[in-house]
């Protein structure tokens, strides 16, 4: 009997042992959480070996750490929207004050024929500054997620109408710049099923792109029914990622490219996806090649859809 109750005296003081190191250790972890709530990047620590203690240790540790992570992935996006914001603003205010600064001088000029040339310097700038509005604008369009493209706006188009009428546009551009556009279509009634507006803005996107950024001649060529692609060569120093080179305001060298606001990739790589398509880049040996794939043709009114 007497050894009974030794026993059991010595199971309670065990019992009230490991209560009070329990109690010791929450304790302990509350502190520390009070730290870390204060800005410490200390972590959980327990001198107790028990396990349930140990993995209630580890959980928190594996919270605290996603929390930190999240944080500073919070950080480093509001820092990169801040920057984006600075540099779309200097890319607005560049054509601006350009426009402006022609305008005063054909205001004080008398000479006609040195008017006409700034009035044209003016009318230059204004096209670009509303190219660049227009983009944004259909940015804000394509972050919305609900933003899709009806089935009866998809249609079968010719590329090539298209297509030359966007480079007849840039006519006066590749000309200053000594670029010669090929193209090369295994045939003229090459069609491809989009929206024709969506698909004006991807051909205009991606030429802008080539004359601001390319080095040498233009390549468009038909891969296959419903690939196209736009080639051409880009400086030795680029230093462009396939992956990231469809990113919103994506600048490969993030120096500061007149008309550039690195939304106009972006913006072809979503109006392909909304149009049930894709668009990929690859770059290799000095290249960037831009392949765009689309939906299946419709088939032609009246066919027979049985199998």
């Amino acid at each position: 009997m007497v050894i009974l109750l030794l026993l059991s005296a010595a199971v309670c003081g065990l019992l009230i042992f490991l209560y009070i190191r329990i109690r010791l250790e929450i304790r302990s972890l509350c502190l520390q959480l009070e730290e870390i709530r204060q800005g410490s990047h200390l972590e959980l620590t327990v001198s107790s070996r028990q396990q349930p203690l140990l993995a209630l240790c580890r959980g928190l540790n594996r919270l605290l750490s996603a929390r930190d992570e999240n944080h500073l992935r919070h950080e480093r996006a509001e820092k990169q929207l801040k920057q984006n914001i600075t540099d779309l603003a200097h890319d607005i205010r560049t054509p601006l004050t350009g426009a402006s600064g022609y305008l005063q001088l054909a205001l004080e000029c008398e000479e006609p024929g040195k008017k006409e040339e700034y009035l044209l310097s003016v009318r230059r700038r204004l096209i670009e500054l509303e190219d660049m509005l227009e983009k944004l604008f259909l940015y804000t369009k394509l972050t919305n997620e609900a933003f899709l493209f009806s089935p009866e706006n998809l249609k079968n188009i010719q590329v090539l109408p298209l297509l030359g009428d966007c480079l007849l546009s840039l006519y006066a551009e590749f000309e200053k710049k000594q670029m010669s556009p090929k193209i090369s279509f295994t045939s003229e009634g090459f069609q491809v099923r989009g929206d024709e507006d969506a698909l004006r803005r991807i051909f205009l996107n991606l030429l802008q792109n080539a004359l601001l950024h390319g080095t040498g001649d233009l390549s468009v060529i038909q891969e296959s029914e419903t690939c196209l692609t736009f080639e051409n060569a880009v400086p030795e120093t680029a230093d462009l990622n396939p992956e990231q080179i469809f990113d919103r305001f994506y600048k490969a060298d993030r120096a500061r490219r007149k008309g550039s606001s690195g939304l106009g990739l972006f913006i072809v790589k979503e109006l392909m996806k909304r149009m049930g398509g894709d668009a990929k880049a690859e770059f290799n040996q000095g290249k960037l090649r831009i392949l765009l794939s689309f939906p299946p043709l419709l088939p032609p009114p009246g066919a027979d859809h049985t199998l």
